[in-house]
Order: structure tokens, then C-alpha cells, then sequence
């Protein structure tokens, strides 16, 4: 039986461009350069975040800035604020104090259930990811160590195979990165540098209580080690911080 071709009223519209630039793909990269300045704390905590002037520097519609900012905003790496518009997220004690409770009862609770699933292969990963982010520290890369601690911590989160406790892992440790960002201690993590490794050895013998254990102490002690000091708020060069 003959298939009927379509005709030129019924091909494929090719991906939408112009201001929006590459649409989807385009707004992804805008996001994570956002969100990396944020974590790099090239832009600091309170900076205002102008629709306008994100507008210009990307290239793209106001609309697309403003449906990232509103995700950045949902992963409290951005305030939104009627009348004045986006500004970054300034932690205060208490919600870095909330932020690691949080931590503490879901992660450690995931301990067993990770150990329990835990690879070969998840091993071999979890290890160079600490390898890396033992290396990133060594050469004074704190913005890329704390990346990778939490790449680190989100991905134990998915190994115990609950999807929706990961996505709450990754998002919490997002915000974690932003206040150890702003407000750790330069050359550390507020932990030792084979926390992590030796973590991954509770977790690869199947001692998931011992895992469980390590992992509320090292918390305690990445919270322990934070100095909040309040700075002031500041208009950010945009076109200097992403190079445009």
C-alpha cells in the first residue's frame, strides 16, 4: 500500500530562531552560565539580576531570561522579588542551618539503601569524582571542588534508586554550593579531603549504618566550618562577568 509523501504544507518546521537564539539548547547553556557565575560567586549574593541587561548580554527575549531566572529561582539560587525583579540569593544562618538539616535526614537516611546497591562501576566513578575534586583543591580551583562535592553527593543520591529523593538531593546541594561559595573557607570544604573516600569504602563493603554515621559527621562538619558575614548588595558588570 502507497504511503502518501508529504507535501510542503506538511514538512518538519525546522527549530525556531532570532532572538530566542537556539531555543531550548540555547536557554540550557544560559541557565548553567548563570548558575555557574552563581556558584563561582562571580555574582555575589544580592546582586540584581536585570531581565534587560541578561537580555542584551545573551541574546535572547526577556521572555526566555525571565523563564530561567524563574527556574534559578525554584532551585533558590535566584530570589525573585515583586517590583524589584531577580537579585541573587543571599543565605542567611538560619537557612544554611535548614539547608544542612535537610542534608542530614535525607542523606544519611539513604546510606543503607546505597549500600545495598552500590556497584563496582558506581565505585570506580564515586572515586575518580573525589580524585577530581581532591585535585581541583590542590591547585586552588575552590569553585570547581565544591562542583564536584556536590556532583558527589547528588550521585550516591541516585544510586539508592529513589528518583524523587535524588532530584530533592541535587537541589539542596545546589544550595549548598552557592553558601559554601559565599560563605567557606578559601583552600577548603570544610572537611577533610578523604572524607569522601573513605565514605566510599563504608558503602562498598555494604556497611551502611557505618556509611550513615560518617556521612552525618561530615555534614556537621562542612555546617560547622561556614563564617556568614553579610556583604553588601552590589550592581554585577554582566558583560564582564560572561565575557560578552
Amino acid at each position: 500500500m502507497n504511503q502518501r509523501q508529504p507535501g510542503p504544507d506538511h514538512r518538519p518546521s525546522s527549530p525556531r530562531r532570532g532572538k530566542d537564539g537556539d531555543g531550548a539548547e540555547r536557554h540550557e547553556a544560559i541557565y548553567r552560565s548563570i548558575s555557574d557565575a552563581i556558584i563561582e560567586h562571580r555574582l555575589k549574593p544580592g546582586a540584581r539580576l536585570r531581565e534587560d541587561a541578561l537580555a542584551e548580554v545573551f541574546g535572547v527575549s526577556r521572555t526566555g531570561i525571565r523563564k530561567i531566572l524563574q527556574r534559578l529561582a525554584l532551585e533558590q539560587l535566584v530570589t525573585l522579588t515583586p517590583r524589584r525583579g531577580a537579585s541573587v540569593t543571599r543565605p542567611t544562618a538560619d537557612e544554611a542551618r535548614d539547608v544542612f538539616d535537610a542534608r542530614q535526614m535525607i542523606e544519611c537516611g539513604l546510606m543503607p539503601e546505597v549500600a545495598r546497591r552500590i556497584t563496582e562501576a558506581d565505585v570506580r566513578e564515586l572515586r575518580d569524582m573525589a580524585r577530581r575534586e581532591r585535585e581541583s583543591l590542590k591547585v586552588g580551583e575552590q569553585s570547581a571542588a565544591i562542583k564536584l562535592s556536590a556532583a558527589f553527593h547528588a550521585r550516591l543520591a541516585r544510586i539508592s534508586g529513589n528518583a524523587t529523593l535524588a532530584d530533592f538531593v541535587e537541589r539542596l546541594c545546589s544550595r549548598s554550593s552557592l553558601i559554601l561559595a559565599v560563605y567557606g573557607n578559601p583552600g577548603h570544604l570544610g572537611c577533610e579531603s578523604h572524607d569522601h573516600d573513605d565514605l566510599i569504602g563504608y558503602l562498598e563493603v555494604g556497611n551502611g549504618d557505618r556509611a550513615a554515621a560518617f556521612m552525618s559527621r561530615h555534614l556537621k562538619a562542612i555546617e560547622a566550618s561556614l563564617s556568614i558575614v553579610e556583604e553588601a548588595e552590589e550592581a554585577p558588570d554582566l558583560h564582564s562577568i560572561f565575557g560578552r
